[in-house]
């Protein structure tokens, strides 16, 4: 699912999404995994393309997505220079006492739902495929 356009609430599919780690993070792409348990694999990607801001913690759990404030927007706006076509925010666990406010504002956003393994194995199915870091016989 692709969204190009979005400063809401956004929709996850069904599923049990309360494990969350960032995947990878460069210039053209900010990449959050999600599962019940992100040991040996996740099924649900968010994939930012051209992320042009991120405030977000490294592994987190059980995120409330939200519509971001104004306040936010205007942050956002001031730092970029204009607003940016997604900005997506929400709170989560990430471990301390009080829940983490992230911030992530990008050109696009797109949902992807598909098992990527978080370690080697031989037998990969047609509809599976290996996390970045992933390599034969590790």
């Amino acid at each position: 699912m692709s969204v190009e356009q979005v400063h809401g609430v956004i929709e996850l599919p069904e599923g049990s999404w309360w494990d969350w780690d960032v995947v990878a993070w460069d210039r053209g792409q900010f990449r959050l995994a999600a599962d019940h348990d992100l040991t040996y694999h996740h099924a649900l990607e968010l994939v930012f393309t051209a992320p042009a801001f991120v405030s977000c913690a490294a592994s987190f759990q059980d995120p409330r997505f939200r519509a971001p404030t104004s306040e936010e927007v205007a942050t956002v706006t001031d730092r970029l220079g204009d607003t940016p076509p997604v900005l997506v925010a929400f709170e989560a666990d990430a471990g301390g006492a009080e829940p983490v406010s992230c911030l992530i504002a990008a050109d696009r956003l797109d949902i992807v739902q598909e098992t990527v393994l978080r370690y080697w194995r031989e037998d990969v199915a047609p509809d599976q495929r290996f996390a970045p870091w992933v390599r034969p016989g590790r």
